[in-house]
């Protein structure tokens, strides 16, 4: 009899911690970047249209390599293919600190692509494991992710300026926490693979109005997100911030998402639908991202809270709604894939726009335009999403 089956519960904690710890190291390959784009931009020779490229490329990443995800875990095992990704992740994270300008998009793509693969496969992971407590494991789950993000936001400057001012050895850091998820989930790979049926490919969801309206909710609050993980650090410092203070706004911003990302998701799962709840977060994220941008400097704080909470509950409510609309762990692995590979293309657009826009304008004020159109349109597909549905299971 193996551990796992004499000590459930040690075995359940264990894959708990695995999936917090990976939840931590999805964000900071994409959060790090934005506080010392400057210092690369300059020691590599990168215009702003190719520092707008980095910022989309491991967005645009996550929706190419979310697709192959389902076939990768049907031929080795979920698990398995995890924990490799965690391993190609800690890879790019260091690759992208060597080598120019080669070894930064490289090292990019890489990492995009494990992270892609990743946060495909964990959510039909939880809906197995913890079949009763989705909802709640979803909302940890974000926390951690959030938590990473923050953590990774607030903290690459000033490890760059312990480094002695380089930008490298602060961005190569960031796989020392991938490696360390990788050996908590190791465990978790001796479980016996799932079936192939629970991962197979998105098939006829793409017939299901349901599953396109999750997939374009999730699509566009994601869109507004990667705009703050690409630029906010950039806005706030041409809106008068040093750039210490500037990391830390966004870093503030990204743990205030903490607080709504656990406690959106908990909540929603009490409700039949959660239209209101995604009301509120989307109209919150409206908020936050217009007082940023036009709000006087005594302010950018309040209002990257105030973003910041709005954010954390779309995006927690984005991944519940993928457990909520599934009956079954099969079909949450199914609508992750589509969701998150096609969300994730559409997400890719929002950071290239919003540098294209700020190239042509020389202002960020002309953002706020596209931010109000993409929210509203995200508000629109959510109250879509939240209505108290599932797709269907023979899709």
């Amino acid at each position: 009899m193996s551990a796992s089956h004499r000590h459930p519960g040690r075995a359940t904690g264990v894959l708990l911690a695995g999936i917090i710890l990976i939840g931590i190291n999805l964000r900071p390959a994409l959060s790090s970047l934005a506080p010392v784009l400057a210092d690369v931009c300059r020691d590599t020779g990168l215009d702003s249209l190719s520092a707008g490229l980095l910022t989309t490329l491991p967005v645009l990443c996550l929706g190419l390599a979310g697709p192959l995800a389902p076939r990768l875990a049907a031929r080795f095992g979920g698990e398995r293919v995890i924990l490799a990704t965690l391993l190609s992740l800690a890879a790019g994270i260091v690759l992208r600190s060597l080598l120019g300008p080669a070894g930064l998009y490289a090292g990019t793509l890489i990492a995009g692509a494990s992270i892609g693969v990743i946060g495909v496969l964990l959510p039909g992971i939880v809906k197995h494991a913890f079949p009763n407590r989705a909802s709640l494991m979803t909302g940890v789950y974000t926390l951690a992710l959030c938590l990473g993000a923050a953590l990774a936001a607030g903290a690459t400057v000033p490890l760059a300026n312990i480094a002695g001012g380089d930008w490298r050895p602060a961005l190569m850091f960031w796989a020392v926490p991938a490696l360390l998820a990788a050996l908590a989930w190791w465990p978790s790979t001796r479980r016996a693979a799932p079936p192939a049926d629970t991962v197979t490919a998105t098939g006829s969801l793409l017939r299901d109005p349901l599953a396109w309206q999750v997939t374009l909710y999730l699509g566009l609050q994601s869109s507004l997100a990667y705009i703050v993980f690409g630029w906010l650090p950039s806005i706030l410092t041409d809106r008068g911030l040093a750039p210490v203070d500037a990391g830390f706004a966004m870093s503030l911003s990204v743990m205030s998402q903490m607080v709504t990302a656990l406690a959106a998701p908990a909540l929603a799962h009490l409700r039949r639908d959660q239209c209101a709840a995604i009301a509120l977060m989307v109209l919150l994220t409206l908020a936050g991202f217009m007082g940023v941008l036009e709000g006087d400097i005594g302010s950018l704080w309040l209002w990257g809270v105030v973003l910041g909470l709005g954010q954390g509950g779309a995006f927690g409510l984005a991944l519940s709604l993928i457990v909520l609309r599934s009956p079954t762990p099969h079909a949450a692995a199914r609508l992750s894939g589509m969701a998150q590979g096609i969300g994730y293309l559409m997400a890719a657009a929002g950071p290239l726009a919003a540098g294209l826009l700020h190239r042509q304008t020389g202002s960020w004020h002309s953002l706020g335009i596209l931010i109000g159109v993409v929210s509203l349109a995200d508000l629109a597909f959510g109250l879509l999403a939240g209505r108290n549905r599932q797709v269907r299971t023979g899709a």
